[in-house]
């Protein structure tokens, strides 16, 4: 039997959603709005309006909101041996490093793990860091993630160093830093299932899952948030603004500034927090 033909159906849908809208949607709440319509009438499913999501959450976030600052990079010292060199790499499970020149405080390049297998059959050979150190990317932390995540794609690049206004290595933020405000975190086999779910991207910015525990959040940032009826601190402040808060959303609670990073109809999955009480300083290694 012939399967039916619902494009007269489908285009009936749209045309009337888009006479509710007087037109074509006029800013970026309006397009959300219209596609969660389209959702609900299972045009699309619920990952793919997930993902339409963050691509539209992107094109407003800034490298900094998600960056690892300088404090928290795993690195490679230039004067490193080789056998130094791997055993870093082995402990970190990462494969891309940035170079650090300690004389010079400064990034003098990237090393790719990569690029060092075949020094494994001779790992007493002479070592040279320079002749695998490969050139680093650098850009500034007001760079908006949809032109990172061009630049990354046009280079075939996977990590950039990010300078501060004063031109100091400030952090650094890789190719799945950026899809991962798209699709949702990924997790590798490196990933530790027990890694703390609190994350620092800057000297008073920091990133945290709406399931952390609500002790833990007190205990991390020495607050004394208490309801006896939740026990995350996702849930608590969804019980203090009283709605469930869009992607993007942002409030302040007790000189905490609360942003939503992650989010879908049902839930939401990673916040932002500025903590207004920490001066706003560079990390050093």
């Amino acid at each position: 039997m012939a399967e039916a033909d619902t494009s007269g159906t489908t285009r009936g849908l749209i045309e009337r959603v888009m006479s509710a809208f007087n037109g074509d949607p006029q800013n970026q709440e309006q397009l959300i709005e219209l596609l969660k319509t389209f959702h609900a009438n299972q045009l699309f499913g619920a990952d793919e309006l997930y993902m339409m999501e963050g691509v539209l959450q992107v094109s407003d976030m800034q490298v900094r909101d998600i960056m690892i600052p300088r404090g928290r990079m795993t690195v490679l010292e230039y004067n490193s041996t080789y056998a130094q060199i791997i055993e870093r790499i082995t402990q970190s499970g990462h494969s891309r490093f940035p170079v650090i020149d300690d004389d010079k405080d400064d990034v003098v390049g990237v090393l790719l793990a990569k690029d060092l297998l075949q020094l494994s059959l001779s790992p007493d050979a002479p070592f040279e860091i320079n002749d695998y150190t490969r050139p680093a990317i650098f850009i500034p932390e007001s760079k908006r993630l949809s032109v990172l995540l061009k630049e990354f794609r046009v280079n075939r690049s996977h990590m950039a160093m990010i300078v501060d206004e004063y031109g100091g290595v400030s952090g650094l933020v890789t190719i799945e830093d950026v899809l991962e405000q798209i699709v949702g975190k990924i997790d590798d086999e490196h990933d530790n299932e027990d890694e703390v779910d609190i994350r620092q991207h800057g000297s008073n910015r920091f990133s945290f899952r709406a399931l952390t525990p609500l002790d833990d959040f007190n205990e991390y940032f020495h607050t004394c948030y208490a309801n006896d009826d939740v026990e995350t601190i996702g849930g608590y402040l969804l019980r203090h603004i009283g709605h469930m808060p869009a992607r993007g959303e942002s409030f302040e609670l007790e000189n905490l500034t609360f942003r939503v990073l992650s989010a879908d109809s049902r839930q939401v999955h990673l916040y932002q927090v500025i903590d207004n009480n920490i001066e706003t300083t560079q990390i050093k290694v």
